[in-house]
Parts: structure tokens; C-alpha cells; sequence
């Protein structure tokens, strides 16, 4: 596959950032995008990376009015030997088609992926950040570019990929965050959306999480909409509680994200010999196991988090302290393991590392260009 490349020249480049330590999550973007369209009787054509900049859609376009979309969410990190390293994008990918499947969209082929991904990188190498913590995220999305107005799969479709540099996701950093359980409201039902990278999962979030931030807490926990009873996720990350020594998670499944951060962990922890049980786990057996002091550990995980330590879980109005509503040992210990292979500095015997490699002349040209 060949893409066509339109370089950005110097003089029209985005200005970078200056601080690193203030780049906080979403919000400055790179010089480059890729995208490429689909269409029913043409299958994929045009594969382009061009300068970053709006797109131009008709109002009654499919995406604006019934959310035929999908999204991926990775990073790529930079190693002290200047080489980038990409973080389990072949689970990404895999998981982006099995969205596109769930929302009747066609499947991206894996050499568009792997093209446009080592293309972008190689281009605007120079927005991976260089100070530790900080990343480049990627943003891979599908949208539905059809003008139509009545409820119908599209016959037209761009997927794209856009990148900027990323701090941390929280503001909490990896300091312990407040979590609050609501029953005030459902996220996802059993065999819709929740389990699947899409618009509309995440918009059902948008109202409790307002609520839970203007009451002084991160993010929410859901539960259930059939009982209100089980446990599913954080808004933004999967949870694990560690009790008695064990850490016990959440299934995945219709109602809930098959995190890729989530499948490290697990690996992990197995490797270490440390106890896992995914299972259903009610926020009553929760509840007991921290009245009774055998919960140890709650944590998130996640791409933009990677661990989040949870040092407070709010429950029907009532603030519970995990344990000493610090760091957990487990929780510290995984996000080492896992930052350390994302930027090289220890060993990756599972091949979660995909390496993109960008010639030193190539670096030195950007770098007085900067």
C-alpha cells in the first residue's frame, strides 16, 4: 500500500510545546494526520498523510446524527537511545476491528495500520515528548462520511489517525484518585455497546461523570443496569480490587472494555505468581472485605492512566479510605514494570513492544529545524 505523503514545510509547522510538565491530556495536536476513504463500491483508496486540519462534512452526514463511529487510543514513547516504541498496537488494532464489526463498518487491513502508524511516527517524531511520564498519544477513528438523513449503516467512510503529546491523564497524576459508585444512573446493557469503543458508549458516561467531578471525585464506578449490584468499570479504565491477597476483576464482555492495559496487568501479576480471579464481583462483597480490613488494593488501568491508584471510593454518600488511602504496593509495582517497558528500560519477554525506528539524520534535521 502506498500512501500518499504531503509533508507539512517547516515554516507552517505547529509550534511545540515548552514546558513538557504542563501538557496535560488531549489538547495540542501534531503536524500530521493520516486518512483514508472507503466506499461501497470502491472498497479503501487514497491513503493520505497531510497536514493536520478540519474536515469538511455535509450537515446531514450519517456520524452527526446517529454515531456510526469507532476509536482506538495508544501511545508511543520514547527510549533514552531515541528509538520509539509503540505499546501493543497489534491489540489495538485487533480490537478496532472487532468495534467496526459490532457497528456494521468494514475492516481496516493491517498493512494500512501498520503504514500509517510507522509513517506518522517517522514524520512528527520530533512530538513524542522527551521527559519522563510523557507520550505521544494516537488516536485511530473511523467515522461515517454518508449525507443521509434516516437511520441506515453508511456507504462511505474515512479512517483516520491524528497524534499529540500527552502528560498525565489525571490531575492526580499517579497520586491516589476519588472514585464514586452511582446508582443514579446505567452506562451499558447486556449484549449493546459497552463493551465496544464507540461514541456512544462514552456519551452515556458524560452527565455522572459532571456529577461525580462537581462533588469532588475523579471518576465512576458503574455497576450494573439490570441489579445495580455487580461491578463493571471505571469511565475511563477498568478496576481491580486486591483482597486477602488476591486481585479480583471484573469480566469482560458486552458490558464491559476488553482493556489492553487490563490483559497486561493480568499477565503480570500471573508472572509474579500473585492470585487473579475475573469474575462478577458485587460492590456489597466490596463493601464487606473493606469493613472487615481485607481490602488492601483498589486500582485502574488503562492506556491513558496506565495504574491508577484509588485512594478513596465514595458508596450511598459515604467516603471509605482503601486501606491507608495511599499507593498500594501492587499498584506501584505494576506501573513501574509497565512504564519501564514502555520506554525501554526493562525487559519485554511478552513482545508488547513494537519498535519504530527514525534514521539520526532524520532526527538532527528536525532538531534544528526546531
Amino acid at each position: 500500500m502506498e500512501i500518499k505523503i504531503n509533508a507539512v514545510p517547516d515554516g507552517e509547522k505547529r509550534p511545540k510545546p515548552q514546558d513538557e510538565s504542563k501538557l496535560g491530556f488531549g489538547k495540542i495536536y501534531s503536524d500530521h494526520m493520516f486518512i483514508m476513504t472507503w466506499e461501497k463500491d470502491k472498497g479503501w483508496h487514497s491513503p493520505t498523510i497531510q497536514q493536520y486540519g478540519p474536515l469538511s462534512l455535509e450537515p446531514a452526514t450519517i456520524v452527526l446524527h446517529y454515531g456510526q463511529t469507532i476509536f482506538e487510543g495508544l501511545k508511543c514513547y520514547r527510549t533514552a537511545d531515541n528509538t520509539f516504541n509503540l505499546f501493543r498496537d497489534d491489540r489495538n488494532f485487533e480490537r478496532f476491528n472487532e468495534s467496526a464489526a459490532r457497528l456494521d463498518m468494514p475492516q481496516v487491513p493491517r498493512e494500512a495500520w501498520d503504514r500509517a502508524l510507522q509513517e506518522l511516527i517517522r514524520l512528527d517524531h520530533d512530538w513524542v515528548p522527551r521527559s519522563g511520564g510523557a507520550s505521544l498519544y494516537v488516536r485511530p477513528f473511523m467515522i461515517a462520511t454518508e449525507p443521509y438523513i434516516g437511520l441506515k449503516s453508511s456507504s462511505s467512510f474515512y479512517f483516520m489517525i491524528i497524534t499529540g503529546p500527552v502528560g498525565a491523564y489525571y490531575p492526580e497524576g499517579f497520586n491516589p484518585v476519588r472514585i464514586q459508585v452511582t446508582e443514579k444512573y446505567s452506562r451499558a446493557g447486556p449484549k449493546g455497546l459497552g463493551g465496544v469503543k464507540t461514541a456512544a458508549n462514552y456519551a452515556a458516561s458524560l452527565l455522572a461523570e459532571k456529577e461525580a467531578q462537581q462533588a469532588g471525585y475523579t471518576q465512576v464506578l458503574w455497576l450494573d443496569a439490570a441489579e445495580a449490584k455487580y461491578v463493571e468499570e471505571v469511565g475511563s479504565m477498568n478496576i481491580m480490587f486486591k483482597i486477602g491477597g488476591t486481585v479480583v476483576t471484573p469480566p469482560v464482555g458486552s458490558t464491559t472494555l476488553a482493556g489492553i492495559t487490563r490483559d497486561s496487568t493480568l499477565q503480570l501479576l500471573r508472572d509474579w505468581g500473585v492470585p487473579v480471579e475475573e469474575r462478577k464481583i458485587s460492590i456489597d462483597e466490596i463493601m464487606d472485605a473493606q469493613n472487615e480490613g481485607t481490602l488492601e488494593e483498589v486500582f485502574g488501568t488503562g492506556t491513558a492512566a496506565v495504574i491508577s491508584p484509588v485512594g478513596v471510593l465514595n458508596y450511598r454518600g459515604t467516603d471509605y479510605t482503601i486501606a491507608d488511602g495511599g499507593t498500594g504496593s501492587t499498584a506501584e509495582k505494576l506501573f513501574d514494570r509497565i512504564t519501564a517497558v514502555q520506554y525501554g528500560r526493562a525487559p519485554d519477554p511478552h513482545n508488547w513492544i513494537r519498535t519504530v525506528r527514525v534514521p539520526q539524520a532524520q532526527q538532527a534535521q528536525q532538531a534544528v529545524a526546531r
